[in-house]
């Protein structure tokens, strides 16, 4: 009996050790979502390009479209104007906040 009793009782502990290593206590890492704030204002002056108030766009001879706003009044703009738009990236478009001539 004693001969049968030290292999079995060193083979469940070998093979209980195994098994601890095994098991994670650890908790699952919880991480917050992401969220995309608006990218801060930057400022461009460029010469107009295409200028289309019906889509509300005006394109820069960098070929970059910015999108005006519904409030935006033209003060006069046409292709070849030197212009300073200040726009902030929302998602994939260029939002322009203001647009000065000069």
């Amino acid at each position: 009996m004693r001969k049968i009793l030290i292999p079995v009782a060193i083979a469940l502990i070998a093979g209980s050790s195994g098994m601890a290593f095994a098991a994670s206590t650890a908790a699952p890492a919880v991480t917050a979502p992401v969220t995309t704030p608006m990218a801060a204002a930057q400022s461009i002056s460029s010469t107009v390009k295409a200028i289309d108030l019906s889509t509300h766009t005006l394109t820069l001879a960098n070929g970059i479209a910015y999108v005006l706003p519904a409030t935006f009044k033209d003060p006069g703009l046409k292709v070849g104007d030197k212009v300073t738009v200040q726009w902030q990236m929302n998602g994939k478009a260029y939002d322009a906040t203001k647009v000065t001539l000069g």
